[in-house]
C-alpha cells in the first residue's frame, strides 16, 4: 500500500503544475492541451482504481487491518487507499464500472469546458473608466490596480475594472456610483451564461448535464443524491448535518 501511495508522484507533480498554469497564466495552447488531457487523465485514474488485481490485494489487507499490528499512520493510509478504490468504483459490477468510468471521463470534459468558459468571460470583459469622476469612492489601492489593468489592456491613462474577484468585490464595496456598481454586478453574475459576448460560452446546459451525471454517479454507489455521495467522505457526513450547521 505504501508503494502504491508513492507511485505516480511525478505525474501528480506535473498535473499540479499544469493546472496551476492553466488557472493563473493560461494561453490558448494550454487550454487546448487541457481539453485533450482532461478525459485522458480521468480514464487513467479509472483504470488504476478499477484494476481488479490491485484492489483484491488492498481488500485483503483492509479486511485483516486490525490484526496487522499497524501504527496509526499506516492504518490510516490503508483505510484511505481502500476507500479511494471503493469510491472510484472498484466494487461495482463490470458493466457498472464501464458506465462509471465513462461518467468520470465526461465529467472531466464538462468541468474543463465550464471553467474555460468562465475564464474567457472574465478575461474578455472590462469596464473602462475614462473620467476621474467615475472613480468616486475608490481607495488608492483600487485606483492603482485599475490603472495597471487598463495599461495592460492598451488603455493607458484610463482605469479598468475587470472581472477578477478581487477587483469586482472591491469595486462593489467602495464605489459610490450605483449605475456603475450595477454594470459590474450584472457582468459578474452573468459570467458563463453566454451574455458577455459569446453565446457559445453558456454554461447552463453544461451545468444541467453535470447534475444529471452526478446523480447517476451517486446512484451507482447506492446513494439517493450526489450530496449524500459527496458527504459520505466528508466531516459532515450527511446533508442533514450540513443543513443543521448552516441553520
Amino acid at each position: 500500500v505504501a508503494a502504491f501511495d508513492a507511485s505516480g508522484r511525478l505525474l501528480r507533480r506535473l498535473e499540479l503544475l499544469f493546472h496551476n498554469l492553466v488557472a493563473s497564466e493560461s494561453t490558448p495552447a494550454l487550454q487546448a492541451a487541457e481539453r485533450v488531457l482532461a478525459a485522458r487523465l480521468a480514464a487513467h485514474e479509472s483504470a488504476v482504481y478499477m484494476h481488479g488485481g490491485v484492489f483484491a490485494r488492498v481488500e485483503v489487507l483492509h479486511e485483516q487491518r486490525a490484526a496487522l499490528g499497524l501504527d496509526g499512520e499506516s492504518l490510516r493510509l490503508l483505510e484511505r487507499v481502500h476507500l479511494d478504490f471503493v469510491r472510484a468504483g472498484a466494487r461495482l459490477a463490470p458493466a457498472a464500472q464501464r458506465r462509471y468510468a465513462a461518467i468520470v471521463e465526461r465529467l472531466a470534459t464538462l468541468y474543463t469546458t465550464f471553467s474555460q468558459n468562465l475564464l474567457a468571460d472574465e478575461a474578455g470583459w472590462l469596464l473602462l473608466l475614462e473620467d476621474e469622476a467615475d472613480l468616486a469612492g475608490l481607495p488608492g489601492f483600487l485606483r492603482q490596480a485599475a490603472d495597471e489593468a487598463a495599461a495592460q489592456r492598451g488603455h493607458a491613462g484610463a482605469w479598468a475594472i475587470t472581472l477578477s474577484r478581487s477587483a469586482v468585490m472591491a469595486f462593489l464595496s467602495f464605489s459610490t456610483l450605483r449605475d456603475l456598481r450595477e454594470t459590474v454586478w450584472r457582468a459578474w453574475v452573468g459570467r458563463g451564461e453566454g451574455a458577455l459576448g459569446d453565446a457559445a460560452r453558456d454554461n447552463r446546459p453544461i451545468a444541467a448535464e453535470i447534475m444529471a451525471l452526478r446523480l447517476e454517479q451517486a446512484r451507482l454507489h447506492g446513494h439517493a443524491s450526489y450530496a449524500d455521495h459527496a458527504l459520505a467522505d466528508r466531516m459532515a457526513g450527511t446533508p442533514a448535518a450540513v443543513r443543521g450547521l448552516l441553520d
